[in-house]
């Protein structure tokens, strides 16, 4: 996944698999992060959330989270 990504896993970051067999790493490269369908078996997961709870603050972490995922 990670070199799909072009760079390392962030901390919050894992890696899911989809039918939970961990030895089924299929991945296409032109939808990794979106796979609609079963071609794919790894999804990328995150724990991350905004530690606050003002509005000010969730808007932060929003286009943080866009930034990193676009």
């Amino acid at each position: 996944m990670a070199e799909s990504l072009g760079r390392g896993l962030l901390p919050e970051e894992s890696v899911h698999h989809k039918n939970g067999d961990r030895s089924d790493n299929r991945l296409v490269k032109s939808h990794e992060l979106y796979c609609p369908s079963d071609c794919c078996n790894l999804e990328l997961w995150s724990r991350s959330q905004p530690s606050g709870q003002r509005v000010k603050d969730k808007l932060e972490w929003a286009r943080k989270i866009i930034k990193l995922y676009k």
